[in-house]
């Protein structure tokens, strides 16, 4: 079964733009896109993109029961943070080292969808390791 490829019309605006970008390695492509969400605080990440709109739809608030734990920063302790993250995901050193790493270049989530007390908790852990945890 052949994929049908979709012909997108770039806007004149755009077209050398888009030169370029088709001119990237997929390595450099990666870097382009942590490089801008550094610079612009923002992340390209969609699992968080799509339940801000469907809360904020709603007449009544609703609290929220399940989060994620986001770890933005590592802190002075990295050591105590690699740790807590192996216990909470159960990965190896090298795997918990490599995703404390990365925080230097992204936020990175460590938990998807949990309830709201244990979220607390896993924050309470990283907090008193050194690092900065946000719940989203």
């Amino acid at each position: 079964m052949a994929e049908e490829i979709e012909i997108v019309e770039v806007p004149e605006k755009f077209k050398k733009l888009v030169e370029e970008v088709e001119k990237m390695s997929v390595l450099d492509l990666a870097e382009l896109v942590k490089v801008l969400e550094k610079k612009f605080g923002v992340s390209a990440a969609p699992q968080m993109m799509a339940a801000a709109p469907v809360a904020a739809a709603g007449p009544a608030v609703e609290e929220k029961s399940s989060f994620n734990v986001v770890l933005t920063s590592a802190g002075e302790k990295k050591i105590e943070v690699i740790k807590v993250v192996r216990d909470l995901t159960q990965k190896g050193l090298k795997e918990a080292k490599d995703l404390v790493d990365a925080i230097a270049s992204a936020p990175q989530t460590i938990k998807e969808e949990v309830k709201k007390e244990e979220a607390e908790e896993i924050k309470k852990k990283f907090t008193e390791a050194g690092a900065t945890v946000e719940l989203k």
